[in-house]
């Protein structure tokens, strides 16, 4: 599972001209889900989503969660998070979990995120939408549950 997370001023997703989604200050995730994707990468993930640390503290250091900052977050649904450019000109996307699957976790993942302490927007799974945002910083941070440290 795979996470592009842009620290935002605000944010919105439309879909055949309607919001779907929109947040102010907070975090936009986009959402790549694989074929051995399970609900462990999705907990491990919102856990780590949660628990960033990429907000401004008073003197201005990173060290404040979207908690800590009254944030919100928008999360988008991107199966081309997983396309493959290593052959050709065409991206490939057979890392991609089909829609079924990738359905059932981002479901999963955004219903998990919910539980949290800050509120949750999303777009639409599926569909094509317009995602219109202000990068701050600009911050942008990669997540894979793929490459997490594990305990030994």
């Amino acid at each position: 599972m795979r996470l592009v997370i842009q620290r935002v001023r605000e944010a919105r997703v439309t879909v055949s001209d309607s919001t779907a989604g929109t947040i102010g200050v907070g975090l936009v995730v986009f959402l790549g889900i694989s074929r051995p994707d399970t609900t462990g990468d999705a907990d491990y993930l919102v856990d780590k989503l949660l628990g960033l640390r990429i907000f401004p503290d008073e003197r201005g250091k990173m060290n404040r969660d979207v908690r800590e900052s009254h944030g919100a977050l928008l999360i988008v649904s991107q199966f081309t998070l997983y396309g493959d450019c290593r052959k050709g000109r065409r991206p490939s996307f057979d890392q991609a979990a089909p829609p079924e699957q990738a359905h059932a976790l981002y479901t999963y993942f955004v219903e998990s995120a919910k539980r949290g302490p800050v509120p949750v927007a999303t777009g639409v799974f599926q569909a094509a939408m317009q995602v219109q945002l202000i990068n701050d910083g600009p911050v942008t941070i990669l997540l894979d549950s793929a490459n997490r440290a594990r305990s030994t």
